[in-house]
Formats: C-alpha cells, sequence, structure tokens
C-alpha cells in the first residue's frame, strides 16, 4: 500500500464555529457562528494544516462562499509550503483566462496550486452566475474547456471550434511550472466520462467502503479505456479524539446543536438538488437522527444539515486510521478532512490520527526536515 496524502478545508463558506455551519448546494447556508472567513483566522487554519502536514487546503465555490481564486490568493502570502485545492467552476472563466489565471497562481505562489473543477449540480445556483444550460451540458462545455486548457498548458498554439467554445492560435506566454493537477468530482454517468478522460485525482464523498470500492473499479475501466490512469480521493469529516467515547460524545453534541426545524428545512432543500452525489449522500442519512452510524466508525450526521460531504470518520485515532486503511485498500489514496470548528479539529487529526498513519508506514510529513515538521500542540505558544 503505498502513502497517503491528506488535505485540510478552509471555512470560507459561512465562517466557522463549534457547530455544523448548515445548508450550500442549493440551500441558504447558515453560520456557525463566531468566526468570520477573515484572513487573520483563515490563515490560522491554513498555517495550522501546514504545520501538521497536510498537503493542500480545498476551498469551496459557490454564491455562499468567498471567491476561491482571490482568498487563497490572498492566503499564499501568510503560509509557506502549503498547497490550495482552488475550486472554479468552468462554465463561468473563458478557458483562455483561466489557463492564463491558473499559471499566474502557480507561478508567483511556488508551484503551491491545484484545481478542483465544479461543473456545477444546482441550474437555480448556475443561472444567477448568467448560466442557463441544462446539467449534461454543462458536463459536454467542462470537456471541451478542459481539451482547451490543458492544450494551452503544453506551450503550443491551441485552435478549437467546439460546440460550447472556440479559440483560435491562442498560446500562453507564461506556462504554469509544474502543471497544476486537476481534481473532479461527480457520480453521473456524464460526469464519470469527463474524469475519465480529463482529469488527474477524481474525488468522491464518503460513502461506506464498499460503495467506493465500486466507484473507484467504474472509474478505472473507464479512464483504461482512453488510455489512462487516474489518482482517487476521498472528502470527509474527522472527529478523532483519544478515546471512541470521547469522540462519539463530540459528535452527539455537534448533532444536539441542530434543530428539528434545521434539518427538515434543509433536508427539503437538498432533495431538489440535481446532483447525483447529493442524492447519494440523502439517502445514507435517511433524514432522521436516526441510525448515522451507516458503517463502523462512519457517521452520517453531518448530512442531515450540510449539503456536500456529509460523513464523518469518528472514533478513537486507531480506529479513525483502521477505516482509512480501509478505503486506501479500496484505492483511495487522497483525503480531504475537515471538522467543527476547522482550526482545533485539524490539531485532532493532525496529532492523533496522521502520526498513527506514520507508525503504520501510511504517511510522513511532507517536509519532515523543515521547522514545521514537528506539531505545537493547539494553544501552545
Amino acid at each position: 500500500m503505498s502513502e497517503l496524502n491528506f488535505h485540510w478545508f478552509l471555512p470560507t463558506n459561512g465562517g466557522d464555529g463549534r457547530h455544523i455551519v448548515g445548508g450550500g448546494h442549493g440551500t441558504v447556508v447558515e453560520s456557525a457562528g463566531g468566526r468570520p472567513a477573515s484572513v487573520p483566522y483563515l490563515g490560522q487554519v491554513a498555517r495550522a494544516a501546514e504545520q501538521l502536514g497536510f498537503d493542500a487546503a480545498l476551498t469551496p465555490a459557490g454564491a455562499w462562499c468567498e471567491d476561491a481564486w482571490i482568498t487563497t490568493a490572498m492566503l499564499s502570502q501568510v503560509s509557506e509550503r502549503l498547497k490550495f485545492l482552488v475550486a472554479f467552476r468552468p462554465g463561468l472563466l473563458a478557458p483562455f483566462l483561466a489557463a492564463q489565471m491558473a499559471g499566474s497562481f502557480q507561478n508567483l505562489s511556488g508551484g503551491r496550486l491545484l484545481l478542483n473543477v465544479v461543473t456545477g449540480g444546482e441550474s437555480h445556483e448556475q443561472r444567477m452566475y448568467g448560466d442557463f444550460l441544462d446539467k449534461d451540458a454543462r458536463y459536454d462545455r467542462c470537456a471541451e474547456f478542459l481539451e482547451i486548457v490543458r492544450g494551452l498548458w503544453t506551450g503550443l498554439p491551441v485552435s478549437y471550434a467546439g460546440k460550447h467554445y472556440e479559440v483560435e492560435n491562442a498560446s500562453l506566454t507564461q506556462l504554469p511550472h509544474p502543471v497544476p493537477r486537476i481534481y473532479f468530482g461527480g457520480s453521473s454517468p456524464a460526469a464519470l466520462r469527463v474524469a475519465a478522460r480529463h482529469v488527474d485525482v477524481y474525488l468522491t464523498w464518503g460513502e461506506p467502503p464498499a460503495a467506493v470500492a465500486e466507484k473507484v473499479s467504474r472509474l478505472r475501466e473507464l479512464a483504461a479505456r482512453e488510455g489512462r490512469d487516474l489518482t482517487f480521493g476521498i472528502r470527509l469529516h474527522s472527529i478523532a479524539r483519544d478515546t471512541a467515547e470521547a469522540a462519539w460524545a463530540e459528535a452527539g453534541r455537534l448533532l444536539a446543536g441542530t434543530s428539528d426545524d434545521q434539518i427538515r428545512r434543509v433536508q427539503d432543500g437538498l432533495r431538489k438538488s440535481e446532483s447525483e452525489g447529493q442524492k447519494r449522500m440523502l439517502a445514507l442519512n435517511g433524514g432522521t437522527r436516526d441510525d448515522l452510524e451507516i458503517y463502523p466508525n462512519l457517521w452520517a450526521g453531518v448530512g442531515l444539515v450540510r449539503g456536500g460531504a456529509g460523513t464523518a470518520l469518528v472514533g478513537s485515532f486507531e480506529q479513525v486510521a483502521d477505516l482509512i486503511e480501509r478505503y486506501a485498500a479500496a484505492g483511495i489514496s487522497e483525503f480531504v478532512m475537515s471538522g467543527y470548528p476547522h482550526l482545533e479539529e485539524a490539531y485532532w487529526f493532525g496529532e492523533g490520527v496522521l502520526p498513527e498513519l506514520s507508525r503504520r508506514g501510511l504517511w510522513q510529513h511532507p517536509a519532515p526536515a523543515g521547522p514545521t515538521a514537528a506539531a505545537v500542540p493547539f494553544g501552545a505558544s
């Protein structure tokens, strides 16, 4: 089993706090309160993730959060090594401009850009941005977009005439070095076709390991038909503690902080989603507080009030590491994690789970010889 990579999350969608940030993905975001998505606070989260050994930080995209490009460009100046997994929607940028922006970010940050392509799962939100294509057409456009962008990054002139884009003799003066890896998620047939042909890392939300293994197998087969290999990642929350009892107590506290009215309101909104992945998340939690441990140490409670990734690893450091190993056996090598609050949970995971995985030979700090290799306990000076 190869070494695993771990990424954290920057809470630009409704701020951060000791409760779940509810909503998103077509529903109204309900803030956790207390910690706005400011550069000082997000800088704390980014520096903690960097110090603890996370490779990158995902920043979301959407009408409910700060712009990912601008936010991460600012945070790159208050961190040193951490990469930024910038989510963006290809239909809202011309391919040449996106290729140019990525090159500028990559070269000016010292190679710290990764790209998370978000095609856009909710038509009503896309229309807020002036995009009136339906879901399948958005995926067709995304495929054209990625073909042009990848062509531009080769340094050769690109001429392309498609259904959605046309460029003539386009060439970049400043090429990104290295070329950013492209991450992508989606569970519909159209999404899987785009992933197989154009992306580097396919991301899935946190379903039980058997379901993840089935999806990985399907994508591998589709990519093989295109003569390509993919890397696979998973998006999860984390509640890891010294003991299982303490972890489940924290999960209970988070659940107790959500009202039945909030659950009903968010679930009603999420059921209108066009996203196949969102439908799969809703099926895991069933819309109720009952039977939320859907697999040993995998908890679907987050998805009761949050759109998108709705499951969390819950348990002792050893139990969480065990489940991570099961996902690794299913083909996952990259883990995009988060937790509430994001600053404290980065330390719980980084000081508890990552060292356990290191002892098992599954992870090593990306900068072991540097000054950030040894983590400082939260609150210490």
